[in-house]
């Protein structure tokens, strides 16, 4: 089967089909990017549906359930199936579209050649034959005029009439006229000799090879259309395995839901600890009012005993107490958790020994190896100076101390709690905490503002703004000498917790600090209110303001809520001077502190952040 035997006169033909080949190869190389289109597009859809539904910061704790752990993990499958979607699109592009563009130049440049060749040649065949043509009509021409003087001469020559010069002028005019026409006859032969040999050098030879050439170059094309078919699909069969893993990661993900450890979970998380009341004993008014029986102890109604259900659908004693000065809700009365159930004190009391043990081991590691590099040092002294650890060592051993005290203390509190959980157990009869919102907690001691602290009355005076930026602090003692050396705040921001931008180092745990509404020399814990006092629960608090989020922020420490970048909250109490904002979220109604460094105000009021 050979193009250049079969159609050796269809050129034109030929040379059609050869571009409606390469029309043919740049449409599949279209449709294979439009198909990685389609795939990157997929892939991308994929991972946004993925990002959408991936838990906020603020469902995290939701999140500790076997079926949203099994879908965080088939959310994380998805992303990687979109990942091999992209990995065929990139492949796609890589390796089969830019081979398509690569052969349809080559063979776009490859036919205009041989086209280039085979219309010269048939150009040069076509003139021949031109040129045969002019001189078969030159002989022809010359044939009648040699047969034309012939016949003259005949005529002449028979009429006696005529002299013998003009007999002799049409001999001579017949002989010219027929080496004329044989001249054209051997040129007329000559032509023809060499057109046929042309035609047939350029039938059965240069024109063949050309459509032979044609007929390998299509055959090209069609085997790497071959190629490009079947490479295609084992690109997207290479990562087969990969989407089989992804599905299997999705299955184990799901055989990993567990009912009944979700079931425990939920007791965990919200079990108080508290027992069921008693039965309500029936009240016999003839006996009460003839004085036979005491009037009835007023019961709490279980209504009151259940601690409120919030928005975010966890359990509380009640509404966030109002904040007195900086020493609201996370001051050193609230350090023992005693304002939660006792089940969730205990939970809470185990994690805050857990996190200082592990404080403990990491400041015990890096004292033992100042000690080793102490050692290094008096060794060589070449090395280093051994004194200057000497402080480094001291101020870890402060650390060490200071949480081993820490610990101790949070232990007590931790056995305190099981006892009481202890006590709960003991039956039915066992006194049972108010946790009525409406029954604000009371004890006796100073009022508000006033703290008694080594003989100095200090007294705190708040403007009617609220906004703790024109506070005032008065001293009364015998010398002022005792303001003068600012004790060293000892409460430590927890952990992970970001330092304001004022440069103080408070959190709202600590409550304390070189802030408006405490006085260099007091004491903090004598000047926190007692447990239980100055907190006034009410109505929400009314917003100020608005506040947005310039970074993100992760609750580390009790009373703190987290925030994600550029959300918006309500502002509900501005900065005291201790570095942090407490807002409310729009979305749920959840109240907390927030850094004021992490935020940007804007006030109902001429008042600003």
């Amino acid at each position: 089967m050979s193009w250049g035997t079969e159609l050796w006169d269809q050129y034109d033909n030929i040379s059609l089909h050869t571009q409606k080949g390469i029309d043919f190869l740049e449409r599949y190389g279209h449709f294979i990017r439009d198909r990685c289109a389609i795939e990157m597009e997929y892939a991308g859809k994929l991972r946004r549906l993925v990002k959408n539904y991936l838990p906020k910061k603020k469902e995290e704790d939701d999140y500790q359930y076997s079926p949203c752990r099994a879908f965080k993990h088939v959310m994380t499958e998805i992303n990687d199936l979109a990942g091999q979607h992209e990995v065929i699109a990139e492949n796609l592009q890589s390796n089969v579209i830019r081979e398509v563009t690569i052969l349809v130049k080559d063979i776009k440049e490859e036919r205009k050649k041989h086209l280039q060749e085979g219309a010269r040649m048939t150009a040069n065949l076509v003139a021949q034959i031109g040129n045969l043509e002019r001189a078969r009509k030159n002989y022809e021409k010359a044939f009648k005029e040699a047969d034309r003087a012939l016949e003259n001469y005949q005529k002449a020559d028979a009429d006696y009439n005529l002299s013998r010069a003009e007999v002799e002028k049409q001999r001579l005019n017949m002989a010219v006229k027929s080496q004329q026409c044989e001249d054209t006859k051997n040129e007329y032969a000559n032509q023809l000799q060499k057109t046929n040999d042309m035609q047939a050098l350029h039938y059965r030879s240069l024109m063949p090879d050309v459509f032979r050439q044609l007929q390998e170059m299509d055959e090209k094309r069609i085997k790497n259309i071959k190629n490009f078919m079947i490479h295609s699909v084992d690109i997207e069969r290479d990562v087969f395995p990969i989407i089989s893993k992804c599905f299997d990661g999705i299955v184990r993900a799901a055989e990993e839901i567990n009912e009944k450890e979700d079931t425990q979970m939920v007791i965990d998380r919200y079990k108080s600890g508290f027992q069921p009341p008693e039965d309500i004993p029936f009240e016999d008014l003839s006996a009460i009012k003839s004085g036979e029986v005491p009037p009835p102890v007023n019961h709490v109604p279980i209504a009151q005993m259940r601690p409120a259900e919030t928005v975010k659908g966890t359990m509380s004693a009640g509404k966030l107490k109002k904040r007195v000065g900086i020493f609201g809700i996370f001051s050193s009365n609230k350090e023992d958790f005693s304002d939660l159930p006792p089940n969730q004190r205990k939970k809470k009391l185990q994690q805050k020994v857990e996190e200082i043990s592990a404080k403990i081991q990491q400041e015990t590691a890096a004292r033992d190896g100042l000690m080793k590099m102490k050692g290094v040092y008096e060794q060589n002294s070449a090395l280093g100076d051994p004194m200057s650890i000497e402080g480094q060592l001291n101020e870890s051993s402060h650390k060490l101390d200071k949480l081993k005290q820490e610990l101790q203390k949070y232990q007590a509190f931790l056995d305190e709690a099981m006892e009481g959980i202890s006590n709960n157990r003991a039956g039915p009869g066992t006194h049972q905490p108010n946790m009525s919102p409406s029954v604000p907690s009371r004890r006796k001691g100073p009022a508000p503002g006033h703290h008694v602290n080594g003989g100095h009355l200090h007294r705190h005076h708040r403007n009617s703004g609220g906004s703790g930026g024109e506070e005032e602090s008065l001293s009364r003692s015998a010398s002022d000498s005792s303001v003068s050396n600012p004790t060293v705040n000892h409460k430590q921001s927890a952990p992970g917790t970001p330092l304001p931008s004022h440069g103080s180092s408070n959190s709202p745990e600590s409550g304390l600090g070189t802030s408006h509404t405490s006085l260099p020399d007091s004491d903090p814990e004598q000047d926190a209110p007692p447990a239980g006092e100055d907190y006034i629960d009410g109505e929400s608090l009314p917003a100020l303001g608005v506040c947005k989020a310039l970074y993100p922020f992760e609750a580390t420490s009790e009373g703190s809520i987290p925030m994600y970048d550029g959300e918006e909250l309500f502002i509900i109490e501005l900065d005291q001077g201790d570095g942090w904002t407490r807002v409310r979220r729009q979305a749920d109604g959840e109240e907390g502190f927030v850094p004021t460094s992490y935020i940007e105000c804007s006030l109902y009021s001429y008042n600003n952040c």
